[in-house]
């Protein structure tokens, strides 16, 4: 009998399963462990196959309405424990990670990897950090900090690579536009939020980031590292 219940119940969360249109989300006919069990495994598919950080209203798209995708992302999460990868918040969302612990192993087997992060020169990836920290920023100011103009050739390959894109018109003469980073920038750097960035402290102690010179002539500056992510164009 047990086995005759699971089977029924088996091919009920099947038959569930199809256009987006006829999907049953809140699965009534379900006991509750199951419903709980199914939910759970729809988030994880749709992370599993996600090209970019998977925000909590898309998968409220395939469970109940009354159900905690927090509360579903913990379950999922313990059950990795063991395994060398996770569900980690990035970008506004939730993603597939490979443990730092394995990043060795899987730079040495040359594997493609999905989504590689864009290879980045010394001075892109010092124009990005100030970019990030500064935003919104203009060209101008950029240059002012570097001492030396900044090539529209190097922001327009980070605005290729998705890591920045248009922000506000700034109101000094002329009306430049600003740069900001975008939600692919903190989906690749592993970023929640850009509250997330490392302290502007650390990165002077480092030699990394100077911030005397980086704030200089900047109207900006009071915004630079606590602002909210802008929207990625």
């Amino acid at each position: 009998m047990a086995g005759a219940s699971a089977a029924k119940s088996r091919r009920k969360v099947q038959a569930s399963v199809g256009d987006e249109g006829l999907l049953d989300r809140e699965l009534e006919d379900l006991p509750p462990e199951l419903r709980w069990r199914e939910w759970m495994m729809r988030v994880e598919a749709v992370i599993f196959v996600a090209a970019e950080p998977v925000s909590r209203e898309i998968l409220a798209r395939v469970v109940g309405q009354n159900c905690s995708i927090e509360l579903l992302i913990d379950d999922l999460r313990e059950e990795l424990r063991s395994r060398p990868y996770d569900i980690v918040a990035v970008a506004g969302g939730w993603q597939h990670r490979s443990r730092s612990a394995y990043a060795s192993a899987i730079r040495a087997s040359q594997a493609p990897t999905r989504g590689p992060a864009a290879s980045l020169s010394e001075n892109e990836a010092a124009l990005l950090a100030a970019i990030a920290y500064l935003q919104p920023v203009t060209r101008g100011e950029l240059s002012n900090m570097f001492g030396k103009e900044v090539s529209r050739d190097t922001i327009a390959s980070l605005r290729d690579a998705g890591f920045l894109c248009s922000g506000p018109r700034s109101p000094t003469p002329g009306a430049p536009y600003t740069y900001v980073t975008t939600r692919h920038f903190l989906s690749v750097f592993g970023l929640e939020t850009l509250r997330d960035l490392p302290d502007l402290e650390r990165l002077e102690d480092a030699g990394l980031l100077s911030r005397r010179h980086a704030l200089a002539g900047n109207e900006f500056a009071g915004q630079e590292a606590g602002i909210d992510e802008p929207e990625d164009d």
